[in-house]
């Protein structure tokens, strides 16, 4: 009789599940399903601004100035557009996902859930130049980037003559690399921007730009949309990063890196040629 009690609990069980309809059935089959994944969240497309065409001071005299950013000198550049943001993680995300292009230094560590806001790190020149294209753009010229941060009036930093604060510019972390910890949002600082509205050209991320480095290019480039060296050894950088001292995020400073460099310090941002002016 004791062997028979397990027979006669199992009977019972099945007939109390078959007799509620089925629905103990029913849970047991939810159980097995997998749980779907939450569709990902649509990235917006990246905004850009057009800067109109015209003169501008480019480089610095002085003292201030070190010996590659001299003389200033009066450049003309055509009307262009750039975006307002820096490249994010996960629009960064999205290329690697349709190229299939090897994954940034440090892309282990991005949470898109977390950080598909922030600035793009560990990429080098080419994977950059590949982006821009990837997306029908390309990268600015170093004239370009240098008139988008500061304008027409020869201003020192994106926002104007002030130095930078931790209200206007992500700079100055004594902190290790982590994307959560040293890196902010692309569309952050609001009242730092450029005189065309681009967010963050001083601090964050240093971003690459299309130019060869040359030392004493400024010497003798030309006076309309001057391209940089026909080669070099290193690419240019303009902007400086959440690591720099604020000396490093003037408007016309310049950096050097070669081409293949990938750190947590350097990211970028495209461009691309601006049609005529609608209309009015």
């Amino acid at each position: 009789m004791r062997a028979g009690l397990p027979v006669l609990f199992i009977c019972l069980v099945i007939t109390v599940l078959t007799q509620s309809n089925g629905t103990g059935w029913g849970q047991l089959e939810q159980l097995r399903k997998p749980r779907a994944l939450p569709e990902p969240q649509p990235l917006p497309e990246v905004p850009m601004v057009v800067i109109s065409e015209g003169f501008f001071a480019m480089g610095a005299n002085g003292t201030d100035a070190l010996e590659d950013e001299r003389p200033q000198h009066q450049v003309w550049v055509d009307r262009f557009e750039m975006d307002r943001y820096e490249v994010t993680t996960g629009h960064y995300a999205k290329f690697l996902a349709e190229t299939n292009r090897p994954a940034p230094w440090q892309w282990e560590g991005v949470d898109l859930a977390q950080h598909r806001d922030r600035p793009v790190v560990g990429v080098n020149w080419f994977d950059a130049d590949a982006y821009c294209r990837w997306r029908s753009k390309r990268l600015p010229t170093e004239a370009e980037w240098e008139k988008a941060a500061r304008g027409t009036d020869g201003r020192l930093f994106p926002w104007g003559n002030q130095g930078p604060t931790d209200t206007l510019a992500n700079f100055a972390l004594g902190a290790r690399f982590n994307y959560s910890q040293v890196l902010m949002p692309v569309q952050r600082y609001e009242a730092g921007v450029s005189p065309y509205g681009l967010h963050q050209m001083a601090g964050n991320v240093g971003e690459w730009v299309a130019d060869w480095y040359g030392a004493n290019y400024y010497e003798s480039s030309p006076p309309r949309n001057p391209a940089g060296p026909d080669a070099g050894s290193f690419r240019v950088l303009r902007g400086g990063s959440w690591s720099d001292l604020p000396k490093y995020l003037l408007t016309y400073g310049r950096f050097k890196l070669s081409p293949e460099t990938r750190n947590s310090y350097t990211g970028f941002r495209c461009a691309g040629t601006a049609g005529p002016p609608t209309p009015p």
